[in-house]
């Protein structure tokens, strides 16, 4: 798995950029989130729904831990920035998401085991002035979906 950089200039920008991934994705693919606040995590779930024929708004579940969205795939969208540590019920119920059948978008993934992380795709988000960085690690598909997007 190689790691692609983009530059993302506007949050339509990075809703194109979720959008383009979201058309391309299959059942079982997961999108790991990672990057301060104000990085446009939360507005690539956005562009990921619309590219998976999500039609209703989609926010921040970050009083919810978890928002589910019925597209073409359902979008299973977690939150993890309130917990600490995942309990292990907690960790057991995302697991039946993280590997089933719709598409996962987890933001403070850090905040995942290891194990759990493997094989899924990994967006890193950094915060610049005028503009958001990416990097962007998963497959070849995704990749090439990214830089047609942008």
């Amino acid at each position: 798995m190689s790691t692609l950089e983009l530059r993302v200039t506007s949050p339509e920008a990075m809703r194109n950029l979720g959008c383009a991934l979201g058309a391309v994705a299959q059942p079982g693919d997961r999108f790991l989130l990672e990057g301060p606040f104000g990085a446009g995590k939360t507005t690539f779930v956005q562009g990921l729904a619309v590219g998976l024929g999500v039609t209703s708004p989609v926010g921040s579940p970050s009083f919810v831990i978890e928002t589910q969205y019925r597209g073409r795939l359902t979008l299973y969208h977690v939150d993890l920035y309130r917990l600490d540590r995942i309990e292990p019920a907690l960790l057991e119920e995302l697991e039946e998401h993280l590997f089933g059948d719709g598409v996962t978008a987890v933001e403070w993934a850090e905040r995942l085991p290891p194990q759990v992380q493997e094989g899924a795709t990994l967006l890193r988000f950094d915060v610049e002035t005028e503009t958001r960085r990416v990097h962007l690690s998963g497959e070849e598909r995704f990749e090439r979906a990214a830089t047609d997007a942008l």
